[in-house]
């Protein structure tokens, strides 16, 4: 794994960090966004995750398992 610049280090940080309005993060603000326009453009249907991933992925910089971990917390498993 490489190491990430200071400048790198702190977008993740801010990324990653809850918002005193709701507790939300950045990226689990982004995933319940694309979550909400992609079930929008398929008409209500469910939502495959790779599609997800890869509309989350074009604003924050993620792994598809911490996606995944993210999702889970949204949902309450686990």
């Amino acid at each position: 794994m490489r190491r990430m610049s200071p400048d790198e280090r702190a977008a993740w940080s801010h990324d990653r960090t809850p918002d005193v309005r709701d507790g939300l993060t950045r990226v689990e603000r982004v995933v319940l966004w694309q979550l909400s326009v992609l079930q929008a453009e398929r008409d209500g249907r469910n939502v495959p995750t790779a599609m997800l991933y890869g509309r989350v992925v074009e604003h924050v910089d993620l792994s598809i398992d911490e996606l995944q971990r993210t999702l889970q917390r949204l949902i309450g498993t686990r």
